[in-house]
């Protein structure tokens, strides 16, 4: 067993089990996560009690991808570190960090990756950048999408309920691996993300029951996004 491997199984019950009993947090259609095999796990982002959150549903080892700058902070760069977390560039072309994501899911494990590049603050899914389409496309690995929703009014302190919807696995066959590529691709996440973030505001409007199935990929629905 890896190092980093061990971090995840003594870490995520403290962690992440004390970030899903602060967010109260509830989970719809984590099965469609395959055990094993390397994969692509998209994220958007509010704050940063997504990252523990997304941790604790995920039973797989994630290696999440954190701006340089994170890295060095003392004590939460080693912790990071310690987890498996890969270094980024932000803003830039980071040749290195794209060659360590693609060796990742080329080594049968799941890459996590926050698709905006930062938190959103408008409170609802922004842009997406294409590192995530780009290692898909150059692997061949599936894309998974993970909507958040409620921690964009989630504060320590007023326990705002926050929940994670998982869509089915999303291949992108036919498209080129190229800037083209990479775009649609990326498009095709961003809508992903958005339409399974909707079905959570819905879902927390009408009460936000236990147990529901996220809608899948031939149930879509055309999507509009925010102007």
């Amino acid at each position: 067993m890896k190092a980093h491997d061990v971090a995840w199984v003594l870490g995520r019950p403290p962690i992440g089990g004390s970030a899903a009993l602060a967010t109260r947090l509830r989970t719809y259609g984590a099965e469609r996560i395959p055990r094993s095999g390397g994969l692509v796990l998209a994220f958007n982002h509010f704050h940063w009690i997504d990252i523990p959150c997304v941790g604790w549903c995920c039973k797989r080892h994630l290696y999440f991808l954190a701006k340089v700058e994170a890295h060095v902070v003392p004590g939460l760069g080693q912790v990071i570190r310690t987890f498996g977390t890969l270094s980024v560039r932000r803003g830039e072309s980071d040749r290195e960090a794209v060659r360590q994501m693609r060796e990742v899911v080329r080594d049968g494990e799941a890459l996590g990756v926050f698709v905006e590049g930062t938190r959103q603050k408008s409170g609802v899914p922004g842009h997406v950048q294409p590192g995530a389409a780009m290692v898909a496309l150059q692997e061949d690995v599936p894309v998974i999408c993970g909507a958040i929703h409620g921690s964009q009014d989630w504060k320590l302190g007023n326990f705002a309920p926050v929940s994670i919807a998982w869509g089915e696995p999303m291949r992108f066959e036919g498209l080129p691996r190229g800037g083209k590529g990479y775009r649609e691709a990326s498009q095709q996440i961003e809508d992903e993300l958005y339409r399974l973030w909707t079905w959570l505001r819905d879902l927390h409007e009408a009460g936000r029951p236990r147990v529901a199935t996220p809608p899948g990929r031939d149930d879509a629905a055309p999507v509009t996004l925010p102007s």
